[in-house]
């Protein structure tokens, strides 16, 4: 059986600018395999690369041992792709789609019914609305089915759940869960670093540039500096305080709460006390806390700069 997907040393810029640089990973045979990074990482030129939409510069890269320049045509015919923009045809009905997508690939809705049914049955209410007129979590669900009707061996999914609702951000996770245990191999990119922790593995990716790669809960063990969490009632006066304390190492906004992290540890917590006291901040909290996989991913990035 060949690895679904193997990139090594793939290279892509535009003029200037390096989108990829030296990336490598792999991709096994019912891995649900995230690249987690912001808008800009280079998610998008990787997923183009990988269905044949654009040729790197340098390196290879194989998916299912097909080479995607050589073997263009047959990848096109065993992968399923869902770009990070709804790509349908708007004035087509859902059921216009889905019978237009399986014409294209030989096939018909019917013939793989049992891979797509769960996610049909949400959408079989609006089989005769045309796809632009649906929600946005219909639309998403619309789009994998017609990613999955000719029952591809990978499935790509650029950023499939950025700007939809969260109970259909939940649904759709989900759905990819139970699509891995049929054998799939799922390689999805996402800016959202909750989305991380559902993975099987991650590569965390910055300016075209991979951080790291790993099961999200091994890098989160990895993280071995005291963090903790601080909360006060006038929020901006207090993150200003804390990066300008000299033995501040990091300090980032996270929701309700600032994640500070100190040079030596608990070591500076009474000079920290000291040095806030006179400040006069109200409603002052502190308590230490277990970093998140996008603490990681900030120390990571804090790392590459240096």
């Amino acid at each position: 059986m060949e690895t679904p997907i193997v990139v090594q040393d793939v290279h892509k810029s535009f003029g200037k600018v390096k989108a990829l640089h030296d990336i490598s990973f792999t991709v096994n045979e019912g891995e649900l395999f995230g690249l987690i990074g912001p808008d800009g990482a280079g998610k998008s030129t990787l997923f183009r690369i990988l269905t044949t939409l654009l040729l790197a510069d340098k390196g290879q890269a194989t998916v299912n041992g097909l080479d995607v320049v050589k073997d263009y045509k047959a990848i096109r015919k065993i992968v399923g792709y869902m770009p990070g923009r709804f790509s349908l045809y708007q004035d087509l009905t859902v059921q216009e789609n889905l019978d237009f997508f399986a014409t294209i690939f030989n096939t018909t809705v019917a013939a793989n019914y049992e891979l797509i049914e769960e996610i049909y049955v949400q959408i079989a209410p609006f089989k005769d609305r045309p796809a632009g007129k649906l929600s946005g979590g219909m639309k998403q669900k619309l789009a994998l089915c017609c990613a999955l009707v000719h029952k591809p061996v990978v499935l790509f999914l650029d950023e499939p759940t950025t700007g939809v609702d969260p109970v259909s951000r939940k649904e759709f996770w989900e759905m990819l869960q139970r699509l891995r245990k049929k054998g799939i191999a799922i390689l999805v990119s996402t800016p959202y670093m909750d989305e991380a922790m559902l993975c099987d593995r991650v590569a965390l990716i910055q300016n075209g540039r991979l951080l790291e790669i790993d099961t999200p809960q091994h890098i989160i063990e990895q993280y071995n500096k005291p963090m903790w969490a601080v909360h006060a009632k006038r929020m901006y006066p207090l993150i200003q305080d804390l990066r300008s304390f000299p033995e501040t190492e990091s300090c980032y906004a996270f929701g309700e709460y600032l994640h500070l992290t100190l040079k030596h540890g608990e070591a500076d917590l009474d000079k920290l006390q000291a040095y806030l006291q006179p400040k006069g901040h109200e409603e002052f909290s502190m308590h230490p806390i277990q970093a998140g996989i996008e603490d990681c991913f900030m120390e990571l990035m804090k790392s590459e700069k240096v």
